[in-house]
């Protein structure tokens, strides 16, 4: 296989990838079509994106915690080695303008190039090696056990098989197949390609976020996949050793990718559930998008039943005549009702 200038993936679809397919359409179908939404701020994304590149970079042994990536992401400086923190906002900003790297929904060699380019600035020990492709032998090794995984083809394999993955990505056939699947084959290939001497794996994690992006899968950009890899990194050594022994089938990593997609997609789904009464329920007019205080509100609403202007008084420091404006506005978009009347007024979902 590795000497073929040809990519066709080989996996089978297993009962375990099928359910996680099923699940994964059920969370879609709910966080699009649920009456109550977030409002997809840009501060909601950017918390996701600190959180991408937080784990992304763990993976590969950055230092930073959560909470210094947060204060790099706002501009702020923390204490750390120069290249930790340039791995995490050369990251940041790739995710940030993910949509460059394709044109008319192709990725090319060049794409490719940019985005591992973008990803390494100013972290290599080698400037050159910067969105360049390997001239020298490399091995794959789990960076906690110092473990080898195993060996990536040959230098002189790069090039070919590099342009086959992008071949068969930009094809009728990758594009007729479930974008998700689509996503984790063009994550693990690149990984097991190995064509960098360094940031393979962010590169590849980029990329499988890039084609769930060009395939409108990422879900308004309110989930990423990171967080789950790093959350148990022994798990993703141990699979990515597994898929090795069986390639060119990659079903083992497909079901791994799937369950990580259906783990990060649930979590959304289940604040959308959260703020939503009835997750069937549609409305004529479309979905109600939430600002972050009306969540709170609803969700008071879920958990007490009701709320009063009061309540809201003592929550958030604010006056009577705010809180009944708050609360005349979402009675105006018809998410609640008043039962009552005077200062004995409470509201209730509608």
């Amino acid at each position: 296989m590795e000497n073929s200038r040809n990519f066709s993936p080989v996996f089978t679809y297993t009962h375990a990838m099928v359910s996680r397919l099923a699940a994964i359409a059920a969370a879609r179908e709910v966080i699009l079509h649920a009456r109550l939404v977030p409002k997809w701020e840009v501060s909601i994304r950017r918390e996701q994106l600190v959180l991408a590149a937080h784990a992304s970079t763990a993976i590969e042994g950055n230092p930073l915690s959560l909470a210094e990536v947060s204060r790099l992401a706002q501009g702020r400086e923390v204490m750390a080695a120069r290249r930790a923190k340039a791995e995490v906002l050369n990251y940041l900003f790739v995710l940030e303008h993910i949509d460059r790297y394709q044109q008319e929904g192709a990725v090319t060699r060049e794409h490719l190039l940019s985005i591992h380019r973008d990803i390494t600035r100013e972290t290599l020990d080698s400037p050159a090696a910067e969105g360049a492709f390997r001239t020298v032998k490399v091995v794959v090794g789990n960076r906690i056990t110092r473990e080898v995984v195993y060996s990536p083809p040959p230098v002189k394999e790069v090039v070919p098989q590099v342009t086959a993955l992008l071949d068969w990505l930009n094809s009728e056939a990758a594009h007729g197949m479930h974008p998700v699947i689509a996503a984790g084959i063009a994550h693990y290939e690149l990984v097991r390609i190995h064509p960098f001497v360094d940031g393979n794996g962010r590169t590849a994690r980029a990329l499988a976020t890039l084609v769930l992006a060009m395939r409108e899968f990422d879900i308004k950009r309110f989930f990423t996949l990171d967080d789950f890899y790093d959350s148990d990194r022994p798990a993703y050594y141990r699979i990515l050793k597994e898929e090795n022994l069986a390639y060119p089938d990659c079903t083992v990593w497909l079901e791994y990718f799937l369950s990580g997609v259906e783990v990060s997609l649930g979590r959304v789904k289940e604040r959308v559930l959260l703020l939503s009464s009835d997750e069937h329920r549609k409305v004529k007019g479309g979905q109600v998008a939430l600002s972050g205080r009306q969540m709170k509100i609803v969700e008071f609403i879920h958990a007490n039943g009701s709320v009063k202007s009061g309540d809201l008084m003592r929550r958030y420091g604010i006056s009577r005549q705010a809180a009944g404006k708050e609360l005349r506005a979402m009675v105006g978009q018809n998410l609640i009702r008043p039962e009552g009347k005077g200062r004995a007024t409470r509201y209730v979902m509608v």
